[in-house]
């Protein structure tokens, strides 16, 4: 087993070669299919149709969309020219979007119509009113001068933005040879995606990976799991996270596995796609499988092709994780890690017991150093002592994008990045995460800032102070709540609050455990204690007689 220095590109030209006639990407439930030859010269079309528009290495390109069959097109296609594939969360709204096209000066943004209950075509209107009476190629933003085109991936027409077909059809006509001179000067090294993640200071910060940290990441998780060009991983996961583009994506390009794409989960569309195709592996969060595992047609699916696959992003209860293995035939790895790290630091193998499988989240991945380090001393820590989970190697980061400062303060001077996050590690080299340093919130596998909803929830009439914490959660591991001090005479309720908050910022992150207090609980030295916080949340809930789900 060794790391690879192929870019994106060449795998994917390698098993074009290699079995060119063998399905690479598949959407079951509307039966569109394509090659690894056909999904090969689609990817060299959209590539010179970008190189046309002005796109080259090092520009970056923002896709904000669901899984729909072209997000790879653009993934691949920006990596082929060495763009920098910019993901957007496909839950922002417009505060959140402006703030992503503007940080990563974002030059062409590719988009689709929107999900259910948030038009992206509104919001794009409403950010960029100049759209209106652009025409394609000459468009300006006052606002957000770097970005020079819009792209929407389908085959409507919107004024001042190009389509998917226009964009294929502009590249069928330009020559190979620009194309094929930008391709000789793109190194595994280079920057190739970058994802945006929430911190504890506030606004995300944009990830920025390389060909080698993701598809590397990719290969050894698939290795874990015995992947094969044989197998067929259903994705139902979003492109735009790590566990969706790397862990999934990565891992069956680099082994001529076949994709079986869901474009929006759907635990019916899942179901009925792995029936069909006969998936050997799915991935999920553990919402996603109790979906799948409660359908009420679950039985009339044939899961016995099932053989792998990964659950994360939340803890995963021992007993849904028997279920999955008994109705679905699953022998199912964890992986922890976050998007710094590309994102998989340690996984469990799909040779482990049962017991290690439910209980910890594996060793860490070949070429990787994992370490316990005392987050006060820096001392590297022996096994059975609590410490932080660090890391090292060809998978930490690049950086955070134009923001040296706070890279420095996640990077040591020995190259380990530091992931706030607490852990021990077993005499057997396995991890178990015991708890964190930071106040992150994991939401059924959306990492959420508490500091960005407070900074948010300041600019609310009447709120004079708002402290963010993580409720437990039975459904999604962690959810939002937040105590609120209204300022004198001011008369706010928790819908109040719920309405300011609605098409302003992703639904995920509007606080539903919403608590009105005088006063917080402090230190000595008059730090607010969120831990007290936390407690006082559940109190209030049972005192209250509020069901927390």
């Amino acid at each position: 087993m060794q790391l690879s220095d192929k870019t994106i590109g060449e795998w994917l030209e390698y098993w074009a070669s290699e079995t060119p006639d063998k399905e690479c990407i598949v959407y079951s439930d509307r039966d569109l299919r394509f090659t690894w030859k056909e999904f090969n010269a689609r990817v060299d079309n959209m590539s010179k149709g970008l190189l046309a528009i002005g796109v080259g290495k090092g520009v970056h390109v923002g896709i904000w969309a669901q899984n729909v069959p072209d997000w790879l097109t653009f993934l691949f296609a920006c990596a082929r020219i060495g763009a920098v594939a910019v993901t957007v969360n496909t839950n922002y709204k417009a505060h959140e979007l402006a703030f992503v096209i503007e940080n990563s000066d974002m030059h062409t943004l590719c988009m689709t119509d929107g999900v259910p209950g948030n038009d992206y075509l509104d919001t794009i209107n409403q950010l960029l009113p100049e759209l209106k009476t652009a025409q394609r190629g000459k468009f300006k933003s006052d606002r957000f001068p770097e970005l020079k085109n819009v792209i929407y991936i389908g085959h409507e027409k919107h004024r001042g933005m190009y389509n998917t077909a226009e964009m294929l059809l502009l590249g069928q006509n330009k020559s190979d040879e620009e194309l094929n001179a930008v391709k000789s000067t793109i190194n595994c090294h280079d920057v190739v995606n970058m994802q945006y993640t929430s911190g504890t200071t506030g606004f995300p910060k944009g990830v920025m990976l390389s060909h080698h940290n993701i598809a590397n990441n990719g290969y050894l998780t698939g290795e874990h799991m015995n992947f094969t060009p044989d197998d067929k991983l259903c994705i139902c996961v979003p492109l735009f996270h790590c566990f969706g583009v790397v862990l999934a994506v990565m891992n069956c390009l680099t082994h001529g596995s076949t994709q079986v794409m869901v474009e929006r989960f759907d635990p019916l569309v899942t179901l009925a796609s792995i029936h069909k195709e006969r998936c050997t592996a799915v991935y999920g969060v553990p919402t996603m499988f109790i979906a799948e595992l409660n359908h009420p047609m679950f039985n009339l699916f044939d899961m016995s092709s099932l053989r792998t696959g990964i659950m994360a992003g939340a803890l995963c209860p021992i007993e849904l994780m028997r279920q999955v293995n008994e109705k679905m035939f699953m022998t199912i790895t964890s992986v922890y890690g976050l998007t710094e790290t590309s994102p998989g630091m340690t996984q469990t193998r799909i040779e482990d017991s049962f017991e290690i499988r439910c209980s910890t989240v594996g060793h860490d991945y070949e070429f990787t150093e994992v370490a316990i380090i005392d987050p006060v001393t820096g001392e590297h820590l022996p096994d059975g002592v609590q410490g932080e989970v660090c890391c090292r190697g060809y998978n930490v980061m690049k950086g955070y994008y134009k923001n040296s400062e706070a890279t420095a303060q996640v990077i040591d001077k020995d190259g380990y990045l530091h992931s706030g996050d607490l852990g021990v590690r077993d005499p057997d080299g396995n991890y178990r995460i015991t708890g964190r340093i930071k106040d992150m919130i994991i939401r059924g596998g959306e990492n959420i800032s508490p500091r960005e909803i407070e900074e948010f929830l300041y600019h609310m009439p009447g709120v004079k102070d708002a402290q963010v914490v993580a409720v437990t959660s039975p459904r999604y591991g962690e959810d939002v709540g937040v105590f609120i001090i209204p300022h004198d005479g001011a008369e706010i309720t928790a819908e109040d609050v719920r309405d300011f908050c609605k098409d302003k910022i992703a639904r995920y992150k509007i606080p539903r455990y919403i608590f009105f207090v005088n006063e917080y609980p402090l230190t000595g030295s008059g730090k607010i204690q969120k831990f007290k916080l936390r407690e006082m949340a559940i109190e209030l809930c049972q005192k209250e007689g509020i069901q927390i789900v």
